[in-house]
């Protein structure tokens, strides 16, 4: 892991989790089926409430690594919150694999060419994003520490 660490640091894996998340945003508002943008349906805007979640922790993460702080309850409980969403995460990949077999049952409708290159992205993009969640709560723990609240008192200083 260290030698991934260092080729993906810190900050590449926080922007790049930014850049697939905004990404993926714009997506959700997108209809593969028909190749229009829907801004209307209520559906769409539940991932970039969850997203929001992610978001917040990612800046929590760099924060705390830019700062040198260490982890408090508020960044424990973002987390746990982010372990809720790394499933709807889960599902979305189940979502868009359905989505992109489902090909051969419209095979005799009208598919917009947009159809295969966008639901492929999706399913790519929302494939990565697990990983680079996951790779964030390492580093997370790597670089700002462990949640170890029961002698958080003693390993305060409060004369630095």
């Amino acid at each position: 892991m260290n030698a991934i660490s260092k080729i993906i640091t810190w900050k590449r894996d926080i922007l790049a989790s930014l850049a697939v998340l905004l990404v993926l945003i714009v997506l959700d508002f997108y209809g593969v089926y028909t190749n229009k943008f829907y801004f209307l349906k209520a559906e769409n805007y539940l991932f970039p409430v969850l997203a929001a979640v992610h978001l917040l922790y990612l800046y929590v993460v760099w924060f705390k690594i830019s700062e040198g702080e260490l982890p408090d309850p508020k960044m424990r409980n973002i987390e746990y919150a982010l372990y809720a969403v790394l499933g709807v995460y889960v599902f979305k990949i189940y979502d868009s694999i359905t989505v992109l077999n489902s090909i051969a049952e419209f095979g005799e409708h009208v598919i917009p060419a947009t159809f295969k290159p966008i639901a492929t992205l999706t399913l790519v993009l929302y494939s990565i994003l697990p990983i680079l969640t996951i790779y964030t709560f390492w580093l997370r723990k790597k670089y700002v520490g462990a949640y170890n609240f029961e002698n958080y008192n003693d390993n305060l200083n409060i004369w630095q």
